[in-house]
């Protein structure tokens, strides 16, 4: 049965696929909800979305994406309190930041009234899928494509704009240590490191498989002019803490404009803990172990959250971090998440109802 609104077109799935899923046992990004927003554009506007049964997409061969790369995408959750209350975490940010990368890579900007009519309707046909309890969430990625046939070389002028939604837990687990790189690099100055482009994720993929011969979960990434200067862990934001002080990089072309980073920034003031955004030399990590100055390092994103990171590797030798008390990464999550889950009060304003 379809039903038409004024920003929206709904068609309900006749049958759910909720009953096959183990919600006990969820690899991440495995298995999707009953439906999905599908939204075209065409002759320079968008049409009206349409959410729909999740289902494959017919596209031509020669569609643009598939050649030249113009893909953009976003990653979100949404949280459902001991009330059943559904949330979103800044879901702002994600808008603005999906509009963002597209500008930059010559895709038109999506429409806030589409996204977010179509997000919040989206999530009360499939709240089921969300479950209660902190670690569960439905994880939420909205992403646009060159959709147009055609191969010549230049931008695309036909699109679609996609949400789809998958039930997680965790995405991180056990111990993790990473291999700081010497030689290759994720973004350059002048690029477009800072957006979430399809192509930024594909170019890590190979040196984070050799750092994982070596025994390393992820790769910390360096400037590409002198890797010197750490600027990302694996998919994450990276936090240093020397002493009592917290540091991170600052943003810019190279380095994304996480909704995480940006979170854990404004808490940790809030805590008293002193913070500091400026450049980190990998040789500040090395020495800061020798001289035990160095007491936590920790990658921040919407999929972990939080993650702490064990120890590195760098120039053939390998650093372990000390076990401290009190953890700064500990501490922060759990605050974070206290507010994400509505368990505790949201001074910043970032909890954004659903239902």
């Amino acid at each position: 049965m379809e039903t038409t609104t004024k920003n929206l077109i709904v068609e309900k799935a006749q049958t759910s696929k909720i009953t096959k899923v183990d919600f006990n046992h969820l690899p991440f990004g495995a298995y999707f909800t009953d439906h999905m927003l599908v939204c075209n554009y065409k002759k320079g506007h968008w049409e009206t979305p349409r959410i729909i049964p999740y289902q494959p997409l017919s596209m031509e061969p020669s569609s643009r994406v598939f050649h030249y790369g113009q893909a953009v995408f976003e990653g979100m959750k949404a949280y459902k309190d001991d009330e059943g209350g559904v949330w979103l975490f800044r879901p702002d940010e994600n808008f603005k930041r999906i509009n963002k990368s597209s500008v930059r890579l010559a895709m038109p900007e999506f429409p806030e009234s589409y996204f977010f009519d179509g997000l919040k309707k989206l999530l009360e046909l499939d709240k089921a899928w969300i479950k209660p309890g902190l670690g569960n969430s439905l994880y939420i990625r909205p992403f646009s494509i060159a959709s147009e046939a055609g191969i010549v070389a230049s931008p695309a002028e036909e699109f679609t704009f996609i949400i789809i939604c998958s039930p997680a837990q965790s995405y991180y687990g056990g111990e993790v240590r990473v291999k700081i790189a010497e030689k290759y690099s994720r973004a350059a100055d002048g690029g477009f490191g800072f957006t979430k482009a399809a192509g930024n994720y594909a170019g890590q993929f190979y040196p984070t498989n050799l750092a994982k011969e070596e025994g390393f979960q992820q790769v910390v990434w360096t400037d590409a002019n002198t890797h010197e200067y750490i600027e990302e862990a694996g998919t994450m934001n990276i936090f240093v803490r020397l002493d009592d002080k917290l540091i991170t990089c600052p943003t810019g072309d190279r380095i994304l404009d996480g909704i995480t980073r940006k979170s854990i920034i404004e808490l940790a003031k809030k805590k008293g803990i002193e913070v500091e955004i400026r450049p980190i030399k990998v040789s500040e990590l090395v020495e800061g172990i020798k001289n035990g100055r160095l007491k936590e390092l920790f990658g921040s994103g919407t999929a972990a959250v939080i993650n702490p990171i064990l120890g590195f590797g760098y120039k053939g030798e390998r650093y372990e971090l000390p076990k401290v008390e009190n953890a700064y990464s500990a501490s922060l999550k759990q605050e974070l998440l206290d507010i994400q889950y509505n368990k505790a009060e949201d001074p910043f304003g970032w909890r954004y109802a659903v239902i």
